[in-house]
């Protein structure tokens, strides 16, 4: 499968709502608007579900097929992914954003030119996103930590070049070397 097709986790069923099947919808992305009805999204086990509806503000989701409480039930806690070609055709990024799969793989460069490693994934904690980065052969070898978490906040990120896939930091060296 090619990079661009590759599956992307969007969201995760939590707990069911009421008798019509409605589900929260715990959001693991920036776009919303893509939950539409008639939209549909793979599984962790491979199924498809179609959207029936979605309220944003109430963060409820329910699927085509599962409009009972009792079929509704199966969902909880399933994850939901769509492709990077979805997304990119789909979502709207504004001038400067882009999408965490663009970050993936990207290389970090401290502002004094240290390559401290590779994007290798990204989490969110809180309302903060961390780039989480398996640092350069290099620095391992001098007894520095396998991996860091660098906060993608203005303090530490100056700033992501998409086209040459870099992410330049400032302080990410002292990050690295206090982890």
């Amino acid at each position: 499968m090619n990079n661009q097709s590759s599956l992307i986790e969007v969201a995760q069923i939590g707990r069911l709502v009421g008798l019509k099947g409605e589900l929260k919808l715990h959001l693991q992305c920036d776009f919303p608007e893509q939950f539409k009805k008639g939209k549909k999204f793979k599984t962790q086990k491979g199924e498809e579900l179609e959207v029936f509806s979605f309220n944003l503000l109430r963060e409820l989701i329910s699927f085509v097929g599962y409009q009972s409480r009792e079929e509704a039930a199966k969902l909880v806690n399933t994850l939901l992914f769509t492709t990077q070609e979805n997304s990119i055709n789909e979502c709207a990024l504004k001038e400067g954003e882009f999408f965490w799969f663009d970050l993936i793989d990207a290389r970090v460069i401290d502002e004094d030119g240290t390559v401290l490693g590779q994007v290798d994934e990204i989490e969110r904690i809180a309302v903060t996103d961390y780039l989480v980065i398996k640092t350069d052969e290099a620095l391992v070898k001098k007894g520095l930590a396998k991996t860091f978490y660098l906060p993608y906040i203005d303090r530490y990120i100056i700033m992501f070049d998409k086209t040459k896939k870099e992410v330049l930091s400032k302080d990410g060296l002292g990050i690295l070397e206090n982890s």
